[in-house]
């Protein structure tokens, strides 16, 4: 009796399916050097056959639990039976065919065991051509991709990525069988999916690398190659690079106790006459950060950068799919021809700029997605180009709701200037018949690679403001709101509260950018003298007929205004720097400024030349 039971244990082992036993995945990887191919050119000869695509996610499905194996238990004898899935659906089993069921042909119930079966995960995507593999005329082509296994949950829409698989027909069924006739539908069982582009968590280091960036950082211009390295084709706008330079670093995110939240994420606008590099810039940087989405403004709704309600083919169910904002989580989403949008469709971005959410409440869905991205506006003026007759609240024809979301906002004219033509015409011919950029130095600027792994490891420094810095930063504040109230700029632009945020996440970036876990006194200047630098152009064409001041007679007005202020004839020498390097003049021009007034007998330097008196009463 003893060995008729270990006969039929024998027997029962033998007829468990292996895949109930395998704790591994068995894949097929087609060599690195074959060059992966567009959707466009796998054919019918290829199916059958291991295929590689480029490709970008448009559409990703929930995963769901796909049965490889399904064990049954007859109620009567208990007898378990198993039977193999190999395709999306299968019939289930009704009859025990135990020896016992068959010989008194009893009609017993066989019950799914749920513990005793195999699921595996199963996701489908919808993967799209890229724009450069899309002949003219013509428009992109989709396929759809099964993932199985640790595959799943691997991408995310808008991700870029090389899909290997095995390339594979599917029949028709029901009705659709009856009218396709002998036709098939097509998919893509994949093998493995490699990321174009990895998130900077993501990004591993190697040595060399690592090595290279310890020493740039110890450097102390790297702050102005690295800003150099971005877009080095394009000529000039050096601090407008720098800006750019400071979102893609960012600033740190604070999560309060209460559950609020306090964003580090810049946001930049870019609004100036055409031909000034505008576009190439956004779409430089969209490709250069690891989720970038570049779209238009006229070409883009509301929905479209938000998030839309849509019919799953697959279950049925009414899905979200998220727009151009929502695939640019913890990335960046350049909108170009920001003025060209509906004023409708402008005002979806407004809760994602400041909250970094996207609320929901559509076709019976309630839900709130995260859009933790930078944006990046271009814009134009009101009548195309900046109009000098005009006031800058009619040129610049955006709200002050949205203008203040806006970390800076650069003001890019094109003015006539010789000297500057002439380098811009020089630097232009030389990319046309070189394809580089011109370079002083071998090693003047890094390439893309470098940018990413010094961003990457820069993001991982949080840099806190100490307690001696606070003051100084409260009164910079209050110095930009007094300066404001006395001069005309306020009919069309505000310091509010969020320009202290900026000025504290620009101070941030500028710390991270050195690897310092505190932010120092020359990272706020550098903040607010890219402010002042941003509206500067702003600021000189308040009136055509206003004068244009030089350094040395603006300095002479700040310094008179700060003695109004203080109700004396003396002022500190350190006081005047401080507040004309936060308006955009270098220490050389402060210090030319002080020496010609005093040969002019304005003022007189005392105190071992720690302060200025002036020597008539103003």
């Amino acid at each position: 009796q003893a060995h008729g039971n270990e006969a039929d244990a024998a027997q029962h082992a033998a007829t468990i399916p292996p895949e109930l036993r395998r704790r591994f995945e068995v894949r097929i990887t087609p060599p690195s050097r074959d060059k992966p191919s567009s959707i466009r050119s796998v054919k019918a000869v290829n199916i059958g056959q291991l295929v590689s695509l480029r490709a970008m996610v448009a559409r990703v499905s929930d995963v769901k639990p796909l049965a490889k194996v399904v064990t049954y238990t007859c109620e009567q004898c208990g007898f378990e039976v198993y039977q193999q899935v190999t395709g999306r659906s299968f019939m289930p089993l009704d009859k025990c065919p135990s020896e016992q069921c068959m010989q008194y042909k009893s009609n017993n119930k066989l019950l799914i065991q749920t513990r005793g079966s195999r699921f595996v995960k199963f996701q489908e995507l919808k993967v799209q051509e890229l724009p450069d593999q899309v002949p003219v005329g013509h428009i992109p082509r989709m396929m759809t991709v099964n993932v199985v296994g640790e595959l799943a949950r691997s991408t995310s829409p808008g991700d870029e990525i090389t899909v290997s698989g095995v390339y594979l027909p599917v029949p028709y069924t029901g009705y659709q069988g009856m009218k396709a006739g002998l036709t098939a539908d097509t998919y893509l069982e994949a093998m493995s999916i490699v990321q174009a582009k990895q998130r900077y968590k993501d990004l591993e280091l190697d040595d060399d690398l690592f090595d290279k960036i310890e020493a740039s950082a110890q450097e102390s211009n790297t702050y102005t190659k690295l800003a150099n390295s971005l877009a080095p084709e394009i000529f000039g706008h050096e601090d407008v690079k720098k800006a750019l330079l400071l979102q893609l670093v960012g600033g740190c995110n604070r999560k309060l106790k209460d559950g609020l939240s306090i964003r580090g994420d810049m946001h930049v606008c870019l609004m100036g006459d055409p031909g000034v590099a505008k576009s190439q810039l956004l779409k430089h940087l969209a490709k250069l950060a690891p989720r970038g989405v570049y779209t238009t403004g006229k070409g883009s709704s509301g929905v479209g950068l938000t998030a839309s309600v849509l019919r799953d083919t697959f279950t049925g169910e009414m899905v979200l799919e998220g727009g151009a904002l929502v695939l640019a989580d913890q990335g960046i989403c350049a909108i170009d021809e920001f003025d060209k949008m509906e004023e409708s469709d402008r005002t979806a971005i407004h809760e994602v700029m400041e909250q970094q959410t996207v609320s929901i409440a559509k076709a019976g869905i309630t839900t709130t997605l995260n859009a933790r991205t930078s944006v990046l506006a271009a814009a134009n003026p009101a009548y195309g180009r900046y109009n000098m007759r005009r006031s800058p609240s009619e040129n610049i024809n955006l709200p002050q709701a949205l203008l203040s979301r806006f970390d800076l906002l650069f003001l890019l004219m094109d003015k006539v200037n010789a000297d500057k033509d002439m380098a811009l015409a020089k630097h232009v011919t030389y990319v046309h018949r070189f394809n580089a950029a011109p370079q002083v130095e071998s090693d003047d600027v890094f390439d893309s690679a470098f940018l990413r792994g010094y961003i990457s490891q820069a993001r991982l420094v949080e840099p806190v403001v100490p307690d001696e810095l606070t003051e100084y930063i409260v009164g910079a504040y209050i110095s930009m709101r007094c300066d404001e109230e006395d001069s005309d700029t306020r009919n069309y632009f505000f310091t509010t509260a969020r320009t202290l945020l900026s000025i504290l996440r620009l101070a941030q970036a500028l710390a991270r950018l050195r690897f310092s876990p505190e932010v120092q006194q020359s990272d706020v200047d550098e903040g607010i003298r890219l402010m002042y630098e941003s509206k500067r152009s702003l600021y000189d064409e308040t009136s055509p007929s206003q004068r244009v001041f030089d350094p040395t007679s603006t300095i002479f007005e700040i310094a008179k205004n700060l003695a109004l202020q203080q109700e004396a004839s003396t002022i500190r020498v350190s006081d005047l720097e401080q507040r004309a390097l936060r308006k955009g003049f270098t220490h050389k021009q402060v210090v030319e400024c002080i020496q010609q007034y005093e040969s002019l007998s304005v003022w007189m330097l005392e105190q071992h030349d720690q302060a200025l008196r002036f020597v008539d009463e103003m």
